[in-house]
């Protein structure tokens, strides 16, 4: 299995920026895909960026060129600049291990608001 915790999630004003961090921990070696969704109110979860194991990235277009996802051993980051009030949700990290299990964190809220 793989646990996973997310942090850096908060409040924050409109243009600004946030990091998420998500640390994995237990079978970390079976990972292939890792992933950020979000989830707003009434709305459905979605992919907001996605890295595999070769390195290669992708991201929703509501977020390109704003967002940047990466990953430093067992840690997925997210760093979210010029912050919208529609990026307010709650961001999940979500992992893929080989045989097609999917694992996700508890949640961290971002809030954008003056």
């Amino acid at each position: 299995q793989v646990q996973l915790v997310e942090s850096g999630g908060g409040l924050v004003q409109p243009g600004g920026s946030l990091r998420l961090s998500c640390e994995a921990s237990g079978r970390t070696f079976t990972i292939y895909h890792m992933a950020w969704y979000r989830q707003a109110p009434g709305k459905q979860r979605e992919l907001v960026a996605g890295t595999n194991i070769g390195g290669g990235s992708n991201y929703a277009d509501s977020v390109k060129g704003r967002f940047t996802i990466s990953r430093d051993k067992d840690t997925l980051y997210l760093q979210m600049n010029s912050l919208e009030s529609d990026d307010t949700a709650v961001y999940y990290c979500n992992v893929v291990v080989y045989g097609g299990l999917m694992y996700w964190g508890q949640g961290t809220q971002v809030t954008v608001s003056s």
